[in-house]
């Protein structure tokens, strides 16, 4: 499997965004810097978003959003975290199964019924 490049820096990028603005083709951007011509649009379209003026038919995150989304994330995935502790704690304090309940009532009934009969029979 090849390895991937790394991202390009953002000034980099800034400066395709800008030679786009200012009428340059994500293709001739394309010939000129070695560049796949998405990775153009996309960082065309990611400013744009940014300056609050996504593309027409491109949804897309501003950066702030996507932060913001990101941040959700993880508190929800911490809350639920947080949720699951106690669940698994009850779960294993739960009560015993009725049968295993009914079996353990019985047994200490009679466990005290025994001794109960055998202080009778000792003391007579």
């Amino acid at each position: 499997m090849p390895k991937p490049k790394p991202p390009y820096p953002a000034p980099f990028r800034q400066q395709m965004v800008e030679l786009v603005q200012a009428g340059r083709t994500p293709a001739q951007l394309t010939r000129e810097f070695n560049v796949s011509a998405q990775s153009i649009a996309t960082w065309v379209a990611q400013a744009a978003a940014d300056r609050g003026k996504p593309a027409r038919g491109k949804d897309v995150l501003s950066s702030a959003e996507r932060e913001e989304l990101v941040r959700l994330r993880r508190q929800v995935r911490q809350l639920q975290t947080e949720c699951d502790i106690p669940a698994k704690a009850t779960a294993s304090f739960a009560p015993l199964p009725r049968e295993e309940f009914v079996s353990r009532s019985r047994r200490k009934i009679l466990h005290c019924a025994v001794r109960h009969l055998s202080t009778r029979v000792l003391s007579v």
